[in-house]
């Protein structure tokens, strides 16, 4: 997979930067591979690993190629206690997913997506993964149209075909939306109609996490 060099910030060295360690979030590479997966060229793809090696941010494998960097599990540790809505939830996502046996998720609005703060998954062999940290599509998907103002939604085959969803919303003590619980699984288990079979549990959990985020 060859990531697109694109102009996201206005700020040239930020953006493929960033390119490189969403290249290396998939797994060590050496110079050859990060060249051919960014598509910078050689002596700009190695300037920018070196500058990231140096803050920590990138490091080398015992094979010398270049992978994540160990500054950036304090980043996500520091992220993480500044946003203490996933820890707040987890007990209570974890007593969804195992009441229902099937996978759940926490997401939050991130600019034009939503990323999952949360992610347990099913109990079930055959079951739906979404990997934690995961930004996907705001306009497909339940916890999309949760996040956009509704209450509660459902989809079915909207975004992955085979798959089934029902989330619903947390609200804050103003009445925003900050968040979706959201269940998700096979259509055969779920049905074509998840909000009819999980959209009460579902909705409980929500006004749990918010409970437990408004106190």
């Amino acid at each position: 997979m060859i990531l697109v060099v694109s102009s996201v910030s206005g700020v040239g060295v930020i953006d493929k930067g960033v390119l490189i360690l969403r290249a290396l979030a998939r797994g060590p590479l050496d110079l050859a591979a990060l060249q051919a997966d960014t598509n910078l060229p050689r002596a700009t793809a190695h300037r920018l690993a070196v500058a990231l090696e140096l803050h920590g941010l990138v490091r080398r494998d015992p094979q010398g190629r270049f992978c994540l960097g160990f500054e950036l599990i304090r980043f996500g540790r520091a992220a993480e206690d500044q946003f203490p809505l996933a820890e707040l939830t987890r007990p209570i996502l974890t007593r969804l997913r195992d009441a229902t046996g099937e996978s759940v998720q926490l997401y939050v609005a991130d600019g034009d997506g939503r990323r999952c703060v949360l992610s347990l998954e099913s109990t079930h062999g055959l079951r739906w993964i979404v990997p934690q940290g995961a930004l996907l599509p705001l306009d497909r998907g339940s916890a999309g149209t949760v996040l956009q103002g509704d209450d509660i939604a459902e989809s079915v085959e909207e975004r992955e075909p085979g798959v089934a969803s029902v989330s619903a919303a947390v609200r804050d003590r103003r009445g925003q939306v900050v968040a979706a619980v959201s269940l998700s699984g096979p259509v055969e288990r779920l049905s074509r109609l998840p909000r009819q079979r999980f959209g009460q549990v579902v909705s409980d959990a929500a006004e749990a996490a918010a409970a437990a985020l408004n106190r």
